[in-house]
């Protein structure tokens, strides 16, 4: 199985990188579905592109990252034993579950039953990059720079905080 490492692991980033065009991009369509309630014709538009990357894009490809990384931890099982990788593996949960609830919020703009505001998805929509800073520096160095992570949490968190307190984005 040592065989097919390299390539299952090009896959999983490949994969990888599809899932989060579906974690960058679904809020921003959030935010202008939010923002746009009044032009029927345009939210109508969005709706379609909200269902297609989250059906046909991201979705499938976070059962591929999931698939391929368990596929990788099976062959190469000595991952288990290294903290960074522990850590890496909370933030995946995190990762998932914010797809989850990207689904629940695009079934609620569907129905027009979501009250959350322009300003509220913009925040949301710096969470997964977050992580994903923090996911690829603990598997890039495979160490857990407990400095850095702090300080690039506090700076997201600033920056959550600047965008929820402007009053309008011009």
């Amino acid at each position: 199985m040592n065989e097919y490492y390299l390539p299952i692991l090009a896959f999983h980033v490949i994969s990888v990188l599809s899932w989060m065009a579906l974690l960058f991009y679904l809020p921003r369509l959030f935010v202008y579905h939010s923002e746009n309630k009044d032009k029927k014709e345009f939210v109508e538009i969005v709706k379609i592109q909200e269902l297609k990357i989250y059906k046909i894009i991201g979705f499938p490809a976070m059962i591929a990252t999931i698939i391929s990384g368990v596929t990788l931890v099976v062959i190469n099982p000595t991952l288990l034993s290294q903290p960074w990788f522990h850590a890496k593996l909370a933030l995946l949960v995190l990762l998932i579950a914010y797809s989850f609830s990207l689904e629940y919020y695009r079934k609620k703009l569907v129905n027009d039953s979501c009250n959350k505001s322009g300003k509220f998805f913009r925040a949301y929509n710096e969470i997964p990059t977050l992580l994903a800073i923090l996911i690829v520096t603990f598997v890039i160095t495979k160490n857990i720079p407990i400095i850095f992570s702090i300080g690039i949490t506090l700076f997201f968190a600033f920056i959550i905080y600047m965008i929820m307190r402007k009053n309008q984005i011009k």
